[in-house]
This record gives C-alpha cells, structure tokens and sequence, in this order.
C-alpha cells in the first residue's frame, strides 16, 4: 500500500474564500419600502385628520345680484395618535471569541449581519400584523375564482375591481401593490400575464417581474414580499414560512409625508432610538469591560400607522 496516507499529508482546515450562512436579502423585506417613512421627534404624538366627506360635497350655489354666495365648511379630527414601540435585540462578542476565530470568521460583521436581520424580521412581521391581514381595510376580498385557477380566474379584472372601489370612494387612485411571494409566483405564469407581456416585448424573468406587473396594472409599483421566518422556538424543530402568507394589497401611498397629504399609511420612526438620525435601524456597539465582552445592539421604534381604511383593498388567500 502507498505511503504516506492522504490523511498523513492533509489535515482540514476552514476555508478563507468562503463559509455559509443564511442572510436575507434586504429587498425581501418591503415595510420600509410599502409606506412612506416619518422621522418623527417624539416617541408619540396626534396627528389631525380632515372629515372626507366634508371635501366631497358640491354645495356651490347660483349666485344672484348683491347676494352673498354659498358656503361652508369642514370638520378637522385630532384623535389620530402614533406611538413608535421601541425594539431591540443585541449579539454579544467575547474578546476570546474574537481572538480565536478563524478565517473567513469575523465576529464583528456577523454580530452586526446577525442583528440587523433579526430588527428586520421583526419590523416585516410587525408590519404584517396590522397592515396584511383581514379586518384592517374597507374591502376585503378572496375572488371567488383563485388566481392559481388559470382557467377560470381574472386577476386583471379583479385588481381594476380594486382600482375601481378605491377611486370611486376617496378620488386618488391606487398606486401600490404588495403581493407575497406564493402570489407573484402564480401571477408569473398566468395566461393573461404571459399573454400580455409577450405581445409587448417584456421580458418573463424574476427580476422584471415587478416591473411588468406594475406596467400591466397600471400601478407605480409593485412590491414582492420574500421574507421567511422561523416560527419554532430555538432547539425546536424549524418551521419555515413565508412572513405574508397568500395575500395582497392594493392601495394608494403618498409619494411623500406632507401636509394635507392622505397615505393608506405611514411608518413613523422615533429618532430617540438612532441618535437622532430617524434610520430604519440604529445599530451600535459598545463595550461592556464586567463581561470581556462587546454588545453588537439594535434598536429601532416605529408605528406601521394605517392611517386611511378607505385607501385600501385587501385581496386575502387568493391562490391555492
């Protein structure tokens, strides 16, 4: 037998060119990106709200000589209130730790990878809880054919329902729809999108996908939620979904936070938490000398606010 061995010569060793690990896009994630963001001072506050159908009346009159016209007015609310709840999450980094790590490990850039996906997890999440569920808008609707159903189901129509509906009760258009990733996935393959993108030279991939449909809807933009979670405790055995479930949403979002400007809603980030910056997530290290240690720290406080009901259309478990 030939000498010396395999294991003789070679002993393993970590790879420096590459490791493993499972790091979300950060486009998976559209809280940041589905409602217009406020920096906001305050941790809470009101915000005042004007009486939709006092704008909606036509109440102007003939006026006739040496008489005053008609007039009127509107009512104003100041019961809207936000309250940013802080969250944080922090990875420890023991100075033995980071004195014996091999190459490629880097305790510091993990610690930080590590934490900022788990401030985004929960801010999808968050998000998801009051804005991506049953009971939030003034429609919600399952079609009566699922869009997986290619021979009987018209998304296209069911979406111009939706566009309709908003338009009809509030005069803005919708400009915005979320779909979970289950949902875009169907609505790729649909023969009416196939159909229509073929004729016009679009192009069938993933990363045009949004772009197409939103060119087909008639929409600003079309945002595809691919956040997932593990929903089972630490030591359990994981369970892997997808943050939004099988559902939708159409509705009309401010270009921009103003002044008498109404937004299906807005995410309100408190600056107490990001020095002052107003950031999506506030990330800050520090040392604490008891522990040998340095804290990787995430903060953030926000309020995904629904702020109008009516600006909204909810398209719940629409494929199979």
């Amino acid at each position: 037998m030939p000498q010396p061995y395999l294991t003789q010569v070679h002993v393993d060793a970590p790879l420096t060119m590459m490791s493993v690990a499972y790091i979300q896009d950060h486009n998976n994630f559209v809280a940041a990106r589905a409602f217009p963001i406020i920096p906001v001072e305050k941790q809470s506050d009101i915000y005042f709200t004007y009486d939709k159908d006092d704008w909606f009346r036509d109440e102007a009159a003939p006026r006739g000589l040496s008489q005053e016209s008609a007039g009127g007015g509107y009512n104003i609310d100041h019961s809207g209130q936000y309250l940013c709840v802080p969250f944080g999450f922090h990875k420890d980094i023991d100075d033995r730790v980071r004195a014996n790590a091999d190459s490629p490990l880097s305790p510091d850039r993990e610690a930080t990878e590590f934490v900022t996906q788990r401030m985004l997890l929960r801010q999808e999440r968050a998000w998801v809880a009051n804005n991506f569920v049953t009971g939030k808008w003034s429609v919600d609707k399952t079609p009566t054919a699922l869009w997986s159903d290619y021979a009987a189901s018209n998304p296209i129509e069911d979406i111009e329902d939706g566009k309709e509906s908003i338009l009809s009760t509030t005069g803005f258009e919708a400009n915005t729809l979320v779909l979970a990733y289950p949902v875009v996935r169907k609505l790729r393959n649909h023969p009416d999108f196939v159909d229509r993108i073929k004729y016009t030279g679009g192009i069938l991939d993933q990363i045009q996908t949004e772009k197409n449909l939103a060119a087909l809807f008639g929409l600003k933009q079309v945002l595809v939620a691919k956040a997932v979670v593990n929903s089972a405790a630490e030591g359990a055995t994981a369970v892997y979904g997808f943050t939004h479930g099988k559902n939708a949403l159409l509705c009309h979002v401010a270009d921009s936070p103003g002044i008498m400007t109404p937004s299906a809603g807005y995410t309100f980030m408190w600056k107490g938490v990001s020095q002052n910056l107003g950031a999506n997530v506030a990330i800050k290290r520090f040392r604490m000398e008891w522990l040998n240690s340095d804290r990787v720290e995430g903060n953030m406080a926000f309020d995904h606010k629904l702020i109008a009901r009516d600006l909204g259309y909810f398209f719940s478990n629409v494929v199979a």
